[in-house]
């Protein structure tokens, strides 16, 4: 069988990871057909959020170890252009994490936009126990979300912080019941794609852009992303409220 599958929901996509006997562990095979899956998604036109999970309980367990001790030199999946994790999606990704997100299984769902997590979760850099660093942007995502102190925690000890601990401190977006994280990821990722898009991506890839910018060159990024939006949905969208459309909690498409 296919060690990544890619299944189709009207506007939701979902990428499962497909090794549930080795905790859904990466191989070279595999994180390339991964990074193949998420370009094919990015260039889908009916397309318009993701899902990314793992097969059996287990979101990911990092890069498979007993491929890396017997010689194989890994292409990094973030520091490398054909990594699957060297840039961020040009649309939203939302992790559904059970079980273990280890070592790079933890970059994996830290390059997504939000993750949903089960209460039973355990985010972790186990693969401290071993010598081997991240390569998958780990150091970098980490400290970004949750700050420097509380990633040093977890870099530097290899504690494991479950889907409680990890809503509690911003790792994850959502905490869930064991079992429903899937289900509750796509339902988060339908209620997106119902939005209208230009708007929703623009505003998402100036969160992005805003990091690397001071405050003024921050705004005017924004605005200048916020331009196709503004000629092609805001005064439809504010057609469709004032005429009633869109209140009392109703999403309304585009």
């Amino acid at each position: 069988m296919s060690k990544i599958l890619v299944e189709r929901n009207g506007p939701v996509t979902t990428i499962v990871i497909n090794r549930p006997e080795v905790r859904n562990a990466l191989d070279l095979e595999a994180s390339a057909a991964l990074a193949r899956a998420i370009r094919a998604f990015e260039a889908d036109g009916e397309a318009r959020v993701a899902v990314l999970t793992g097969a059996g309980g287990s979101f990911c367990a990092g890069a498979d170890l007993k491929e890396l001790a017997s010689g194989v030199d890994y292409v990094p999946w973030a520091g490398s252009p054909e990594g699957p994790l060297h840039r961020a999606c040009a649309k939203p990704v939302i992790a559904a994490v059970a079980g273990h997100a280890c070592a790079g299984g933890l970059g994996v769902a830290l390059w997504c936009d939000l993750r949903v997590a089960e209460r039973s979760a355990r985010f972790a850099v186990l693969s401290r126990r071993w010598g081997v660093p991240m390569s998958d942007g780990t150091t970098v995502r980490l400290p970004r979300l949750i700050g420097r102190s509380r990633a040093l925690d977890m870099l530097l000890t290899a504690r494991a912080v479950d889907g409680e601990e990890a809503e509690r401190i911003g790792l994850a977006n959502r905490v869930v019941d064991d079992g429903t994280a899937r289900q509750e990821a796509e339902s988060l990722a339908l209620r997106i794609a119902q939005f209208p898009q230009i708007a929703m991506r623009s505003d998402r890839a100036s969160a992005y852009a805003q990091e690397d910018l001071d405050v003024d060159a921050a705004i005017a990024r924004e605005l200048e992303l916020a331009t196709e939006a503004r000629q092609k949905e805001a005064q439809a969208g504010a057609a469709r409220f004032a005429s009633g459309q869109g209140r009392h909690g109703k999403v309304g498409g585009s």
